[in-house]
This record gives C-alpha cells, structure tokens and sequence, in this order.
C-alpha cells in the first residue's frame, strides 16, 4: 500500500509539473502585457519599465519558470536572510553561505492588481465553490444511482428508455444554459429564488450569515450533467454486474432479491460511478465559474475569471494549480478505495 501511495504521489507531482510548464508557457507567450494592466490608461515607458522589472517579467520564460517552480516547491533553496525568511516563511535545513536548504509551503506569489497574496486569496473563495461542488456532485450521486439501478432492473421498458432519453439530454445541456434556465424560471418568473447571492454574507444586523438558500439553484444547474452520467454509467455497471456468474450463484443460493442487488450487485459495480464522481467533483471545482457567474456566487471560479480578464498571471497559475492538485489527491483516494470496494482488486499487486 505504502509503494502504491509513494508511485501515485510522485506521478502526481510529474503531472503538477507538466501543467505548470504548459500553463506557464501559454500565459506568458500570449500577447498582452500585464504590467500595462496594473496601472489603466496613465502611465510612462520608464515606470512601465520599472514595473515590468518588479514583476518578474523582464526575464526570459525559461528564467521565469525556473524561479515560480523554486516559489512553489517544499523543498527549495533561497537566500539565508531575514527578508526572505519573512516571505516565505521558510523552515531553514542545510545552510550554505548567503543561500539555504528550506523547507516551505508553496509560495504562490502575489496578486498583480491587488498585491495579496495568492494563496490567502484562493482559501478565501475555496470554501464557497468547494460547498457547492460537494452539493452539486452529491445530487448527482443520490438522484443518478438511484435512477441507474431503477433503469437496471426494468430494463427495456418505459422508464429505462425515458430514463436514457434524459440522461443523454442531461449530457447535452452546457451547465451554464440550465443556470440561465433555472433563473429564468424560478428567480424571474416565480420569484422563488434571488438571481444572485453568495453562500456566506451578513444579515441585516451585520452578522456573519450563510444564505443555504443562495445554494439551491447553483447546485441544481452545476448537478444536471452528473445525474446524467452517473445514471448511465450505473445503469451500464448493474447490467453488466447482474449477468455475472456469482450473481447467478448468489441467486441460486436462495439470497433475497435485495440482498443479491444491494449487496452483491451494486457495491462492486459503484466501481465506475466512483471514478465519475471523483473526476466531476474535482472538474465541478473548476468548472463552476460558469455558473457562478450566472448567479454572482463569488466563489472560486468569479474569481479566477477576474483574474484571466486582468490577466493576473500569479492568480490565474494559482487557481490552475490549485485544481491540478485536487484532481491528483482525489485520484490516489479513489484508487485507494477501490480496494475496500471490490474485493477483487489488491493494490500493490
């Protein structure tokens, strides 16, 4: 188990790294100019130079991505001074001259427009957008595995096909227009829901409030395409489970009918739905601006969309980053539980 966790984990730290040179890359090439945007209409060749030198943004890529790659890294060597130590906050190990071996949580760097810091500046939305991708995807896993085994288990007739109809539309529909629809619907028609709010705001009073409210519709429009996937993909693992040979011994052993769909059939076929589930959450983490922006929920995505609007290059490799790692600590605890799931699978082998 221990030689499993320490392959996937360095294979997720390969990928980390492949999705900041790429990233890294694209951002930096493409044609504008950041330190322009830091100061609107007013400003001068030599102050712009000035700023373009504060930024960082006079090296070359190659440079540029040498030193984000020692900010973000745990393990780094910098300057053995006060200076450094208070940015980065760094636990000295090895030193050597003016430089050390320090250990350090990943520096992100600050904000271009608001000169914060990254990292403080992505925990602040994280929660918001983390609540309503956990929301969104366990909609889905309730309303799609409970339509995918119903579907199984009156296969071929009216529910299964209405049931397939709907998914495949559920897939076809971009989250952002069932955002539009649902506000159209309930917040413009029937004025049952605002069209906009954030989860966590103040009262009337001045007091930290969370709007659960302000959650519904987000979650329901952010949810759809997962109902639809996961409800196909249990309905396909459950056909495949109960034509099994030890499905058909369990049911010649006299099992109830529950037991044997319950027990035997859907544990080992929620191996796929797993996975689904595991990959949209990480991918709802990203994906929600669109929806957040439909409804104002200020959360994780409103935010990296300000950022690639005023191309705030630290923000925008912040937020990316942020998502790559979700999807690769999600992927080993999947891969991990798969073990206890289905007995079938022994990790390490």
């Amino acid at each position: 188990m221990l030689k499993f966790i320490f392959k996937r984990l360095i294979q997720g730290i390969a990928v980390l790294f492949l999705v900041v040179i790429i990233i890294s890359s694209i951002i930096y090439l493409a044609p504008v100019e950041p330190e322009r945007l830091t100061f609107g209409q007013r400003y001068d060749s030599s102050t712009l130079e000035m700023k373009k030198k504060e930024l960082g943004l006079d090296r070359s890529l190659f440079v540029q991505l040498l030193y984000y790659l020692r900010d973000i890294s745990p393990v780094s060597i910098h300057e053995n001074s006060e200076t450094a130590r208070e940015k980065y906050h760094y636990l000295k190990l090895i030193p050597f001259g003016d430089k050390a071996l320090v250990l350090k949580r990943p520096y992100l760097r600050e904000s271009f427009q608001s000169g914060r810091n990254v990292g403080e500046m992505l925990l602040e939305k994280l929660p918001q957008t983390a609540i309503l991708a956990l929301a969104a995807i366990l909609l889905g896993l309730l309303v799609g595995v409970v339509l995918g085994v119903i579907s199984a288990l009156n296969h071929n007739n009216w529910f299964d096909n209405s049931a397939v109809i709907t998914s495949v539309i559920g897939i076809s529909i971009p989250s952002y227009v069932s955002a539009m629809i649902l506000a159209l619907i309930f917040a413009y028609y029937f004025k049952y829901f605002e069209v906009s709010g954030s989860l966590f705001g103040l009262d009337d009073f001045g007091d930290k409030k969370i709007f659960w409210k302000n959650l519904i519709l987000p979650a329901v429009a952010l949810g759809i395409r997962p109902i639809a996937i996961i409800t196909q993909l249990t309905r396909s693992a459950m056909l495949d489970v109960l034509s099994q040979d030890y499905i058909r011994t369990a049911k010649a052993k006299g099992l109830s009918y529950y037991g044997v769909v319950f027990k035997h059939a859907l544990r080992n076929a929620l191996n796929p739905v797993l996975t689904a589930a595991s990959g949209w959450f990480a991918a709802l983490l990203a994906g929600a601006f669109f929806v957040e922006n439909v409804f104002d929920y200020n959360g994780l995505g409103q935010l990296t969309v300000d950022a690639l609007l005023s191309y705030d290059i630290p923000l925008v490799l912040g937020a990316v980053l942020l998502t790559a790692s979700i999807f690769v600590v999600l992927n080993i605890l999947v891969d991990i539980l798969y073990a206890f799931l289905d007995p079938r699978i022994r990790i390490g082998r």
